[in-house]
């Protein structure tokens, strides 16, 4: 077997383990499934103080993620030059692809029972008018999560695959995740606004 020397070498193993990157980093699994589960948990017993930690954590952090990922993260990586910009987006991608559905399903699960729980969803008007507020804006928060950043986050790690990634694709689709997470951090700014509002009533 013909030798290679030790620059050509280093280059050829960053590509072979950039093309067998795993786009799901398995070892967080696990952590997902056991919030799930006590997730699960809280909402069969319907204990108030799980319930609500699992809403206010689970919010709490999709919102800082969002405004860090959108206010933070997208400028230092517009300074960034393009390989960079790759070697960053596939380290960070993959953590997002298992931390932002779960926060997404924790925050929404649990706040739909806690509001079942407390009887929040049948309150009268004028009050009803803020919750069906509440609703419209997490509804396009979490069709915004699922539907546009979830896409964009695969498609950059499945572009980051390849022996030879696109960086011009890399930092088009990671500008639209970035910009989209920092709109839905500000959305939820304004479902912050909104339930403060409902819980002093």
């Amino acid at each position: 077997m013909t030798e290679l020397a030790p620059g050509v070498s280093g280059h050829v193993e960053r590509v072979q383990g950039r093309a067998t990157a795993a786009i799901v980093p398995v070892r967080g699994l696990p952590l997902v499934a056991v919030v799930l589960a006590l997730l699960v948990a809280a909402i069969a017993t319907n204990r108030l103080w799980a319930l609500d930690f699992f809403h206010v954590a689970g919010g709490a952090l999709w919102t800082g993620i969002d405004l860090f990922v959108g206010l933070v993260v997208g400028p230092v990586m517009g300074a960034l030059p393009v390989p960079a910009r790759v070697e960053f987006s596939r380290r960070f991608m993959p953590k997002m692809l298992v931390i932002m559905p779960t926060l997404v399903t924790v925050t929404l699960a649990s706040g739909w029972q806690l509001a079942r729980h407390l009887g929040d969803l049948s309150v009268a008007y004028p009050r009803h008018w803020w919750l069906v507020a509440t609703f419209m804006v997490v509804g396009v928060m979490a069709v915004i999560a699922i539907g546009i950043l979830e896409p964009a986050n695969l498609a950059v790690l499945f572009e980051l695959r390849k022996p030879e990634p696109d960086g011009a694709l890399v930092g088009r689709l990671m500008r639209r995740f970035i910009y989209t997470a920092g709109i839905t951090g500000l959305m939820q700014v304004a479902t912050l606004v909104i339930m403060t509002r409902l819980a002093t009533w």
